[in-house]
């Protein structure tokens, strides 16, 4: 079988792939947002219990194929009918209380090490867009790759036109690799999941965070770093007021972060350098 990956550039700029759940952020993305759309009626208290129990099936070490579409369908299909305007406007809302508690210190640390070193920081997430891009814009990402569902008239359609999982999150990387010229033999990707050995195959620097036991032993077998991420910030008092976010206030939130994680970030550095 021919490598789809074959004849990657080996000049180029460096770049640090960063999956989000578990990586990031200590708690699953888009289970995170239940409370609040339940809040405004886009979901009912069934549909949070069957929400959060597809996620934990899913997240469990070692969740087949099987149950990562199941997870994909249910979510999608919830989501039909919903208006995109009022998805985005819950998110950007809710996000101080229900994500930002749960960044880890050595997660904005580590990002801003590589931004001052000249790499590209990118989130990357099966998450859908309207929820990594503004997690993504507070910690000063440069860009980001996350699911997309598919939209008519100003509402989704219950289906993805991507999902960013698996091979076809490492192929999406592939791409924006390909497009901004990062060399991937110098490139770096941090995650938690064996689901995303994809991802880590494909640049020069895999290390795994906060491993599950399956991607804990790969790690292990094949001299890969391994990183444990355990004290959290907020970054709430970093973020711009719910429609003013701007480039000039992201950039600056990127800097807090790495400031507000102080000795245990710069500690933490020490170590893994």
């Amino acid at each position: 079988m021919t490598d789809p990956h074959a004849g990657i550039a080996h000049q180029g700029s460096p770049a640090a792939f960063f999956d989000l759940d578990k990586s990031i952020i200590a708690r699953s993305s888009t289970l995170a947002f239940s409370k609040p759309f339940a809040e405004t009626g886009l979901i009912n208290r069934r549909a949070v219990l069957k929400s959060s129990y597809a996620q934990f099936l899913a997240l469990l070490p070692g969740a087949d194929h099987e149950q990562t579409e199941r997870l994909r369908t249910h979510i999608a299909s919830m989501c039909a009918g919903w208006e995109i305007e009022q998805v985005e406007a819950i998110v950007e809302e809710t996000l101080r209380d229900v994500v930002t508690p749960f960044v880890f210190a050595e997660a904005a640390a580590l990002m801003e090490d590589h931004r001052s070193r000249g790499h590209a920081v990118v989130v990357v997430s099966a998450s859908g867009r309207e929820v990594v891009a503004p997690i993504a814009d507070a910690l000063g990402a440069d860009a980001i790759i996350a699911s997309e569902m598919a939209t008519e008239d100003g509402k989704y359609t219950g289906e993805y036109s991507f999902y960013c999982h698996g091979e076809a999150k490492s192929d999406a990387i592939f791409r924006l690799a390909a497009k901004n010229g990062y060399s991937l033999e110098q490139c770096y990707a941090y995650s938690d999941s064996v689901s995303d050995l994809p991802m880590l195959d494909l640049v020069g620097h895999p290390t795994a965070v906060n491993p599950d036991r399956q991607l804990r032993r790969k790690a292990a077998s094949e001299g890969w770093p391994i990183l444990t991420f355990s004290d959290s910030i907020s970054l709430r008092e970093h973020l711009p007021a719910p429609s003013t976010r701007t480039l000039a206030t992201t950039a600056a939130v990127g800097l807090g972060a790495a400031v507000a994680a102080g000795a245990v970030a710069l500690s933490f550095l020490r170590r893994i350098r």
